[in-house]
């Protein structure tokens, strides 16, 4: 159990059936009346972010969120496969659990799935990978003028905006999180 005086950054709690996590906690004293607690949480299975006041004394039960390295294998329509690295095993998960960051993951890549009780609820790719460019117009010389951006294609068919001096086979660095360019790979 974990009282609400005792939130910290990161914690999660199951509060009516959902599991949610603290984003952002305040210790609130007033001068009059009792103290609170005003705490920003995120339903971390729908992403629903909420702001909500508790009482320092208010209960809730531990919820454990796990975590796992898995390797994206493959995918067969709408379901993705992930191995666990530990067992070997297959495990297929639904497309629509994957988010927007998914789409800068080629196969082979190492990820974390998320589960609570067992059930898959999301993944999370890495922060950063490097990827090449199979698609862009070319830039002309000339074209030196600092933050002008063209779109680009990647390997696993994602767009993003690149520098002019990006080129058809270039490797770029991608914060997957964002979706921005970072930087040219040197090989």
């Amino acid at each position: 159990m974990i009282s609400a005086g005792d939130f910290r950054n990161g914690i999660t709690f199951e509060m009516d059936g959902n599991v949610m996590q603290v984003l952002e906690f305040q210790h609130v004293k007033p001068g009059k009346g009792a103290a609170f607690v005003r705490a920003k949480i995120k339903n971390i299975i729908t992403g629903v972010v909420t702001e909500t006041t508790f009482s320092p004394t208010d209960k809730f039960e531990s919820a454990y969120v796990e975590r796992k390295d898995m390797e994206y294998s493959y995918n067969d329509g709408n379901l993705y496969y992930f191995m666990d690295m530990e067992t070997y095993d297959l495990i297929p998960i639904d497309g629509s659990m994957l988010g927007d960051s998914f789409k800068f993951v080629k196969e082979n890549t190492a990820c974390k799935v998320m589960s609570y009780k067992g059930n898959v609820f999301g993944v999370e790719p890495p922060n950063f990978v490097e990827l090449e460019v199979t698609e862009t117009e070319p830039g002309f010389k000339g074209d030196t003028a600092t933050n002008v951006m063209k779109p680009a294609t990647l390997e696993t068919g994602a767009e993003v905006k690149v520098p002019l001096f990006i080129s058809i086979g270039d490797r770029i660095k991608i914060d997957t999180r964002s979706g921005e360019y970072l930087e040219r790979v040197k090989d």
